[in-house]
């Protein structure tokens, strides 16, 4: 297989902007990081160009086709907080360079009747067939049941262990069946026995006290319901945990479309009517919420995500894009992290940060050591993007060129 090298773009290699200028393609993996381009490589100018790592959405759930979308934008990993793309349903995932990759948590602990039940319309049924091997559903209302569930769920193939912490209060369905203490430490700690990193659904300052008493590895959400204190920015700084702001997902349960996404004709070109309509379309679920107060384009100091970020807490770029239906509105795989960067730039992170959290700080904190950045020896995950998105977040839609494992997607 011949070499490819790309040539004479900015190198954003996960953690910062290089002075290097070409990057070597070896089969899939990244052969060389600077240097002169070897005789006989294909080469791919890239002038006027930054190539950055293949881009990590950490929050996704899958549907028909979103693989697939989510590449097209650059995206080629995606983190899947609940469904069905555990090891043992995904091995022809990993073999199509025309998707993109996937990890997953299978399918989260909650009681029954818990979170996300409440979300489905009655009778709803998804379109798509089900896997070769069904999920295990890990229904726990004790702390006995919980722990016994974390060995069985990573023997499935389940990636890492995530807990439901949710009384339904942000979603309008106050009173809703959710963990208590108990339950969550008990399965947090069988998870530790087995080195498995752990995760927590927490859309409340009080259910991000809980992951953090737990000892949750991460949450895949920030609480929405009151503005931040020192207090509680302290209790996540000092638990060690990441954060997976989603503010898209905030945005969209406060009745905020992705409307002004779907305009944007590098965001048109490539959603199909399904995708559009669910684009243009929310959750609104919290329209009582205050977005300002998880960020604001004017007053960003006073945000959420900015004081998390200023503390020196990880902040990973996830949407919680779904399905391609109206109650899942206002997220679509791929346009939406891109959608999520910008909003992480309005709450006072640098570009580079911003770019970070959908890279190298992902891949570092996921324990993704294959991907991530542009280094030697790891996957040739890359996306070739015009302009610079290190100054103009934006410039991430520009897209060029995607490669998934060291093959080039088709235009």
């Amino acid at each position: 297989m011949a070499l490819t090298a790309i040539t004479g773009a900015q190198i954003f290699d996960g953690e910062k902007a290089t002075g290097v200028r070409t990057v070597v393609i070896d089969g899939g993996r990244i052969a060389r990081v600077g240097g002169d381009a070897p005789a006989g490589s294909e080469i791919v100018d890239g002038s006027g160009a930054t190539l950055l790592p293949g881009l990590i959405d950490a929050h996704v759930h899958s549907a028909p086709g979103s693989l697939a979308l989510a590449l097209r934008f650059g995206v080629t990993t995606e983190l899947e907080m609940q469904g069905m793309n555990t090891r043992e349903n995904r091995g022809s995932i990993a073999a199509d360079d025309t998707l993109a990759d996937v990890r997953s948590s299978g399918f989260a602990i909650t009681p029954p009747g818990g979170h996300p039940s409440e979300l489905m319309p009655e009778g709803f049924r998804p379109k798509w067939d089900l896997p070769p091997v069904m999920p295990l559903m890990p229904f726990s209302t004790t702390p006995g049941e919980a722990a016994a569930f974390v060995p069985q769920l990573l023997a499935r193939g389940s990636d890492f262990i995530k807990f439901m912490i949710d009384d339904g209060s942000v979603e309008g369905h106050p009173g809703l069946p959710s963990l208590d203490q108990a339950t969550v430490n008990a399965g947090v700690a069988e998870a530790k026995k087995y080195g498995a990193l752990t995760v927590a659904h927490a859309l409340t300052a009080e259910a991000t006290r809980m992951a953090a008493e737990a000892g949750i590895d991460g949450v895949t959400h920030v609480f929405m319901d009151q503005p931040h204190t020192a207090e509680i920015i302290s209790i996540v700084k000092d638990a060690d945990m990441f954060v997976i702001p989603c503010i898209t997902l905030d945005a969209s349960m406060m009745g905020i479309t992705g409307s002004e996404l779907a305009d944007d004709p590098r965001v048109a070109a490539r959603l199909d009517s399904e995708w559009d309509r669910t684009l243009r379309s929310s959750y609104n679920r919290y329209p009582q919420g205050k977005l300002a107060d998880v960020y604001a384009t004017v007053h960003a100091l006073d945000a959420t995500v900015h004081a998390l970020d200023a503390a020196g807490v990880d902040v990973l770029a996830g949407t919680d894009a779904s399905m391609p239906e109206p109650f899942f509105g206002g997220l679509a795989h791929g346009a939406s992290l891109h959608h999520e960067l910008q909003y992480l730039v309005a709450a006072g992170l640098t570009p580079e940060r911003a770019l970070r959290a959908a890279t190298a700080t992902t891949a570092r904190r996921f324990h993704l050591g294959d991907r991530g950045r542009i280094a030697e020896g790891l996957r040739a995950d890359l996306l070739l993007v015009d302009g610079d998105p290190t100054h103009n977040i934006s410039d991430t839609l520009n897209t060029r060129a995607v490669w998934r494992r060291g093959t080039r997607l088709a235009a």
